[in-house]
Formats: structure tokens, sequence, C-alpha cells
């Protein structure tokens, strides 16, 4: 139990990163209809599924559309 509490200050902004970064994902899948390859369905399972830096990454480089 204190390995973890010596952690706990670099674990704190990494959490707080990957879960805003999934956050505007899904926002950005849910509000767009247009995807370079794939549809919403199957970017929101790679994205949830995927959840940790995995699944938003993916969908950046693969997914989103260009404006």
């Amino acid at each position: 139990m204190d390995n973890i509490k010596e952690f706990l200050p670099f674990l704190i902004p990494l959490i707080i990163a990957q879960l805003a970064l999934l956050a505007y994902t899904l926002r950005h899948i849910l509000t767009h209809d247009n995807y370079k390859r794939g549809n919403r369905k199957i970017w929101l399972i790679i994205t949830i599924v995927l959840m940790n830096f995995v699944g938003p990454i993916l969908y950046f480089i693969f997914g989103k559309e260009d404006e």
C-alpha cells in the first residue's frame, strides 16, 4: 500500500489526461457524421474498449475526418 502512495503524484495527472482525452473523443464521435474509415458505432466500440490512451489516439489518427 505504501508503494501506491509514492506513485500517486504521477498517476493522478495521467488519469486526468486519460479521462479528458476520452471525453473529448466521445464528444467528437457523437457530434460528427463523417469519418475517414468506419462509422460511428465502430469508433464508439474501439474507443470504449480501448479506453486507455490507445482508443482515442487510434480514432484521431485513423477515424477523424479532416475538416
